[in-house]
């Protein structure tokens, strides 16, 4: 499977896409321009020599390309992102990742974009794709660390129950992260905005947090694996 990162060099798309490649899928990161998306590549190959990393720099195009996708783009372009490469994007499987939070202060608080939630909005302008929502809690030091787990759950939510379990099966092939499915698309506005909470909690303890429930006994990733 070849998977695709639309805005993928900034630390949170980059971060995704090391650690994909570093699992076995081939991986586009996607920029406006394929120098840049290139320059990070080399920088993730530089940075993990001992590891085969299929992670390759292409434009925009050449992501959305890809069997998945993922948006790594911020928040408010994601949508207009999508949008602008419908043609190559029709009929896939789109992966949101992005939380509309905004600072105030020394506090985190989440906006309310169109729709509810960033994906819902993405959805709206993509409708002949199946968009899932998910990795919105992962902290992007944290995955780009690839020679160690990331003990997390991830919550993924989508309206198309086959792309909901796509995205299940990518996520539980990284290593300590728990996908769970979080029923449907509507679920996006509260798991976007508890990244408000994730980060506030990351400021006052001076750490970096991830979920993790507790109560469900059967792993996900048995089945998805």
């Amino acid at each position: 499977m070849r998977i695709g990162i639309l805005g993928g060099t900034g630390p949170a798309g980059s971060a995704l896409g090391a650690r994909l490649a570093s699992v076995g899928y081939d991986v586009i990161i996607g920029s406006r321009t394929k120098e840049r998306a290139t320059e990070v590549c080399d920088a993730l190959k530089a940075k993990w020599p001992n590891l085969t990393l299929s992670v390759n720099g292409g434009d925009n195009d050449e992501a959305s390309a890809c069997d998945v996708v993922v948006l790594a783009t911020p928040w408010d372009s994601a949508a207009t992102t999508a949008k602008a490469h419908i043609d190559l994007l029709r009929g896939k499987v789109i992966i949101s990742m992005a939380n509309a939070l905004v600072r105030v202060g020394p506090e985190f608080q989440p906006l309310l974009p169109p729709r509810g939630s960033v994906a819902a909005h993405v959805q709206a302008a993509v409708p002949e794709c199946r968009v899932v929502a998910a990795f919105h809690h992962l902290p992007a030091t944290e995955l780009g660390h690839l020679g160690d787990p990331i003990d997390s759950d991830v919550l993924i939510c989508s309206d198309n129950v086959e792309a909901r379990t796509i995205v299940m099966d990518i996520t539980a092939h990284i290593p300590g992260c728990r996908p769970l499915d979080a029923g449907e698309l509507s679920n996006a506005t509260a798991i976007e905005a508890f990244t408000a909470v994730l980060l506030q909690l990351n400021v006052r303890y001076k750490t970096r947090v991830a979920p993790k429930l507790t109560g469900i006994t059967k792993d996900p990733r048995a089945k998805a694996l």
